[in-house]
């Protein structure tokens, strides 16, 4: 008996990656599980190239060997995969209805994923949605991994676990024996609120935070805790030394909005 309670669509996704540079590296593999409000669902796992352009041309980029022992997937297997810019208006339509859920998506896959939409020129609000970290649940209840979360909420093993569609379908489950377990929320807002944390983000990544007014702050680095705008105000090389960093693109752009704003 499902306890979830949905109004709108709730869509399970995992990625597996060149690397674990939220900035820089891409996704090779995405699952999604869409879960409707009247018990429905649909699923589908892509593998995917992972490109850039250099001297005008695109260029298949390679998977470290430590992602590649991981989760199994190499680059001669993606040789005649589509790239993500492919992919995403189909992925798109999957997410545009829908809030999200994941295991430690809030921290790297959902982050990961809005890099690789503003690299495809497709644009979706990611930050309006509702998001779910089935993660943070089991950390707060019963600090564990995945493999662990799976035996001890479902009594099974995970096999295949690293692969996208393996971990896809037992984060799943481990949210609806989690909620069968806990005094826990059951609709996605109630959910995502939980899964969140104390501290809200104006990013993905983390790196910038609100204060109890509302305002921006950083949250990294030597100006930790103080206002951004501040800081932009008497430092403003800060703001060119972050926009030549390796920050992922979502969290430069959100620090340009705030220095935009100054010079208004």
């Amino acid at each position: 008996m499902m306890k979830l309670q949905l109004t709108r669509p709730l869509v399970f996704f995992d990625l597996e990656t060149t690397g674990l540079n939220i900035a820089s590296d891409r996704i090779v593999e995405l699952s999604y599980y869409k879960v409707f409000p009247n018990g429905c669902s649909e699923g589908k796992t892509f593998r995917v190239k992972p490109v850039q352009m250099m001297l005008g041309q695109e260029v298949q980029l390679h998977i470290s060997e430590e992602a590649s022992a991981v989760h199994g997937i190499y680059d001669e297997d993606l040789v005649d995969c589509p790239t993500f810019k492919e992919i995403a208006p189909e992925l798109v339509k999957v997410l545009e209805d829908a809030d999200l859920a994941g295991y430690n998506s809030n921290h790297f896959d959902l982050p990961l994923l809005a890099e690789e939409m503003m690299r495809a020129g497709v644009y979706i609000d990611l930050k309006q949605k509702k998001m779910v970290d089935v993660f943070t649940i089991f950390q707060r209840q019963e600090p564990r991994n995945l493999v662990a979360a799976y035996k001890f909420y479902c009594g099974k093993d995970l096999t295949n676990a690293h692969s996208a569609d393996a971990d896809t379908m037992a984060t799943y489950e481990v949210l609806m024996a989690q909620l069968e377990k806990y005094d826990i929320p059951t609709d996605v807002e109630g959910l995502a609120e939980f899964t969140a944390g104390n501290t809200r983000f104006a990013d993905f990544a983390g790196r910038i935070a609100y204060d109890a007014q509302g305002v921006e702050i950083f949250n990294f680095g030597k100006y930790k805790g103080q206002r951004v705008a501040d800081v932009f105000r008497r430092d403003v090389g800060y703001y060119g030394w972050i926009q030549q960093g390796d920050f992922p693109q979502y969290t430069k752009n959100v620090f340009t909005r705030i220095y935009l704003s100054l010079r208004k």
